[in-house]
């Protein structure tokens, strides 16, 4: 390449970068010149007053520079394991570095080289030691960066080096800054006194002081958080000015027979509630877009059903989209028994159906004989053909992406919109995640259920399998949750086909069942089907039934090795009993080794309420892995972190909406435009504005 590289470069055409190197940086997320310097420092090393080794205090972690005195390597009597001694000075005390089955150290740190060495102090004897140092050799090159200052400690991966890559990022940093454009606006920056662009890019790889690069970081993570809502927010106010929704019925004929006739007990507080804000937004030409939450057994099905029907009684169609053929198949049972004897067809669209069956299925919807359409992704298939949809609802809507839900939505015109999800959500991550929907929350339980009993365990003892013999001989049921289908010799998880034949030897082979992932659709049909006449008595299964079986007669719930789950598929997994008046009980299985195993058991027997399950998740794993949202490709941030940035959040979101209500299409705005396009202008559909 004979021109200059600019900040949109590959990175490769950088000095000293190249194919092989390029490919390792991919790695890390960087493709161009520009994404190296939006690689920021995973933590940093303060140089700037540097301790000498003879007052290193025991317990912390330090950074030292020191000379290398000596270095050897010695086998020991256990196998594979090996030692690396150095011996270091800082020309006036001695300390001692040792690294565990290193290999090639002693070739690199020869004595006489100089390098500063990162690890926990510990004391041995008289003499302080450096346990698995991080280290780097020093050059002269490298002194006026690294000594006496405040240095980045960036992420890497197999093949890259922290000096070679401050190096090029200090490169790319004194040859690309002054390219990037400012895109926040003006008032955004005086209104937060956040510094320019240029000026943080450099405080984010090499501060001066703490306030740097904490100032810094607070203007890389609003800016994240800013162009997100931005985006949000328009498209938000484009569904807002769509015209076109049909109206919806919701005193009609059929929801009023459903009510009067199906439904077995009144309707919470909380339900009702919510179907006034759903009348409110469906009742009209606007299409609604709400997002409805709802703890397990909240009671969240029969307010879609009421929202459907409003949709048939007005001469529509609806459709309900479930993650999996259990949840969909459960829907439509659900659905056949209420509305038995109505004029409302109900069809189920399956990817496993015959041929002829779907057939069936797929002329009814298109000639409009079939009145609400329930089924999994098969519902978004390109023969899949509406004669008029008019509501449409995604369950467990975190386990979708939103270009699936677009893609249903767009076989209507214009259809009202209903997404549901039995996993709470923070309030962060539904500003996120969701931020363009209206929220609705049923936030209580029917009247009489009773909160589940949890308790945690090291293993299954005499007494508990006596209880839970009791149990199956009164009449009720329990599932035995594994993580794993079959044994594997890697792995110490208990595996769901040993449990299940260990346990049939101890109650019965008549009153175990086994489900898990791999049977086909027609065994575990059939397994279910026993389970739920009552057949089964102890369903042994992996998480395939985290979601879609409902059996008010199972009271106990059994979790193998439940500190290797996350808190929200545990929540999940309790979810399936306390659905009746009865007293049931989770017994969580395992011996957590770390702290976060711990502490997953302990949240898990100290509440019921998902909403705090869901912060305490949130907290321990991040928002890219709970609830499945990463799919959504909004929360992969660089810099903000949802766990701490709350505040942040909330003044990004109320900016960017007040600035989107005042300028729709960001006139006033161009680079945020731009901004908003290229990182999410395809996944909120926002091309149109442009």
């Amino acid at each position: 390449m004979n021109e200059t590289p600019g900040v949109d470069s590959p990175v490769r055409f950088l000095r000293g970068v190249g194919p092989a190197r390029a490919e390792r940086l991919a790695k890390l997320g960087v493709a161009t010149a520009g994404d190296l310097l939006y690689l920021f420092p995973r933590r940093y090393e303060d140089r700037r007053s540097l301790t000498p080794i003879s007052e290193l205090r025991p317990g912390s972690a330090t950074s030292v520079l020191a000379r290398v005195v000596s270095i050897e390597r010695r086998s020991t009597r256990r196998k594979n394991l090996s030692l690396v001694n150095a011996l270091l000075t800082d020309g006036s005390t001695l300390a001692e570095a040792l690294w565990f089955n290193r290999r090639g150290i002693e070739k690199i740190l020869v004595p006489g080289s100089e390098a500063s060495f990162y690890g926990r102090i510990e004391s041995k004897g008289a003499r302080i030691q450096i346990t698995n140092p991080e280290f780097e050799l020093l050059e002269d090159e490298d002194r006026q960066y690294e000594t006496g200052r405040i240095v980045p400690v960036y992420p890497l991966v197999e093949g890259l080096y922290q000096r070679w890559l401050r190096r090029t990022v200090r490169s790319a940093l004194e040859l690309f800054t002054d390219e990037l454009l400012e895109w926040l606006p003006d008032f955004v920056l005086e209104r937060f006194s956040f510094p320019p662009l240029a000026d943080a890019m450099g405080s984010m790889h090499y501060p001066e002081g703490n306030d740097d690069w904490k100032e810094a970081r607070k203007r890389f993570a609003f800016e994240e958080l800013f162009v997100l809502q931005t985006g949000l927010a328009m498209r938000r106010r484009m569904r807002k000015r769509e015209k076109g929704g049909r109206p919806l019925v919701f005193d009609g004929a059929e929801a009023k027979r459903f009510i009067s006739a199906a439904v077995p007990f009144s309707l919470t507080e909380s339900q009702q509630r919510v179907l006034r804000e759903i009348e409110s937004d469906a009742g009209g030409s606007e299409p609604m877009n709400r997002l409805l939450q709802g703890d397990v057994g909240s009671g969240k099905t029969v307010v879609a059903a009421l929202f459907l029907l409003a949709s048939v009684d007005a001469g529509y169609q609806g459709a309900l989209m479930a993650p999996t053929e259990v949840l969909a198949k459960q829907h439509f049972d659900v659905f056949s028994r209420w509305f038995q004897g109505t004029g409302v067809k109900t069809a189920l669209l399956t990817g496993s159906m015959p041929p002829s069956e779907r057939e069936t299925v797929l002329a009814g919807v298109r000639d409009g004989s079939v009145s609400l359409l329930v089924g999994t992704h098969a519902l978004i298939q390109e023969k899949v053909e509406f004669c008029d949809l008019a509501a449409v609802v995604a369950d467990e809507q975190h386990r979708f992406g939103v270009m699936q839900r677009n893609m249903l939505v767009s076989k209507g015109t214009l259809p009202h919109v209903l997404v549901m999800t039995a996993t709470p959500i923070p309030r962060t991550l539904t500003l996120s995640v969701y931020g363009d929907l209206s929220v609705s929350v049923i936030d209580e339980l029917p009247p009489g259920r009773i909160p589940v009993v949890t308790r945690s365990m090291k293993k299954p003892t005499k007494r508990f399998l006596d209880f839970l013999r009791a149990e199956m001989d009164a009449g009720r049921q329990a599932y035995w949750v594994c993580p794993l289908i079959e044994d594997s010799e890697k792995s110490d998880l208990a595996s769901a086909v040993a449990r299940f034949e260990s346990l049939r030897s101890m109650f019965g082979p008549e009153r175990v069942g086994l489900l898990h992932g791999r049977l086909s659709s027609s065994e575990k049909e059939s397994v279910m089907m026993s389970f739920a006449r009552g057949d089964i008595r102890l369903l042994v299964a992996t998480t395939v039934i985290e979601v879609g079986i409902d059996v008010p007669d199972a009271t106990v719930m059994v979790v193998e090795n439940a500190h290797r789950f996350g808190l929200s598929q545990l929540h999940q997994l309790r979810g399936r009993v306390g659905r009746s008046k009865m007293k049931c009980y989770c017994v969580l299985l395992g011996d957590p080794g770390s702290p976060d195993g711990r502490s997953r058991l302990r949240v898990m027997t100290s509440t019921n309420d998902g909403f705090k399950i869901a912060e305490a998740d949130l907290a321990m794993r991040g928002p890219g892995e709970v609830c499945g949202v990463r799919q959504h490709g909004v929360t992969d941030f660089l810099v903000a972190d949802l766990r701490r940035d709350r505040r942040l959040l909330e003044e990004a979101r109320k900016t960017a909406f007040d600035l989107v209500e005042r300028d729709p299409l960001l006139k006033s705005c161009p680079g945020l435009l731009g901004e908003v396009l290229r990182r999410f202008g395809d996944r909120l559909s926002l091309a149109e504005t442009a």
